[in-house]
């Protein structure tokens, strides 16, 4: 089983419960069989185009702030794609399986062109050459008061003069409808719940650039929606135990289905769940 389920980590001297991501509880809040093939069967998954196209543009963004104030231009962000990718192909083999073929040449370079074009939204919304992030790709984690461990990457902490904490996250598709802000947030609640209870700070902003749609989505918590937030994932964990100890990982069919990679195993769509 996987570290977000494992029992008996120590962390600071605590034995805790378990482990949980916002990856993995957004997994849980979508689809708990989800969950289940993700976390506790740990079921292999294919290459998605649009996946690594995210992480080789994560990549970039943080390469681009190894260079020079003055050298963080878009033309240099650009020429950083091609070694990004060749990156997460050494690290991930599988990746070469996306384009096969005969037209695999002139898809994989239409994809090395749509990681640009997401750079160029970057470029629109902000810039980088006034910007000196106090961390990127940040390690954060915390254990609450149930033992409950919490953790996860921050792609970029901002520090002000005045100490004020600002939570960034790129997202490479396109920014929720309006009414559909919530659970995007909660990713970021839940960086700031972390970072409040490791650090004693409450991030003055948290801030979500989507670079599919070039829009900003800023949210600026206080106490009260981090313990609000708290309270969600205890509740959450509670619930992830509970199917755990019943095996009732049920499924939840909805649009997301049509992007699943385990869809021909859900009995939703007359499939068959391995044993567990």
């Amino acid at each position: 089983m996987s570290r977000d389920t494992a029992e008996g980590t120590t962390v600071d001297g605590v034995d805790v419960v378990g482990s949980l991501s916002p990856s993995r509880a957004a997994d849980f809040m979508s689809c708990p069989l989800l969950f289940r093939f993700r976390t506790v069967d740990r079921l292999p998954e294919p290459p998605s185009p649009t996946a690594v196209r995210g992480t080789v543009v994560h990549q970039v963004l943080e390469d681009l702030f190894d260079l020079p104030s003055g050298d963080r231009t878009l033309e240099r962000a650009a020429a950083l794609v091609a070694p990004a990718w060749e990156r997460v192909r050494e690290a991930e083999p599988d990746t070469d399986t996306m384009f096969a073929g005969p037209a695999a040449a002139d898809e994989l370079a239409s994809w090395l062109i749509s990681c640009r074009e997401l750079l160029e939204r970057y470029f629109a919304l902000e810039d980088p050459t006034n910007l000196e992030p106090a961390e990127r790709e940040a390690y954060v984690e915390t254990v609450l008061d149930s033992r409950l461990l919490l953790r996860g990457y921050v792609d970029r902490l901002d520090v002000a003069a005045s100490g004020d904490l600002r939570v960034v996250d790129y997202k490479t598709g396109k920014a929720p409808a309006e009414g559909f802000e919530a659970r995007a947030l909660f990713q970021m609640r839940f960086y700031a719940l972390v970072l409040w209870r490791a650090r004693g700070i409450v991030p003055r902003m948290l801030q979500l650039v989507y670079l599919g749609s070039g829009e900003v989505l800023r949210s600026c918590p206080d106490e009260q929606d981090l313990l609000a937030t708290e309270r969600k994932v205890t509740a959450l964990w509670r619930a992830i135990e509970l199917a755990r100890e019943t095996g009732d990982w049920r499924p939840s069919p909805g649009r997301l289905c049509d992007w699943c990679p385990h869809r021909a195993l859900c009995p939703a769509w007359g499939g068959t769940p391995p044993p567990r």
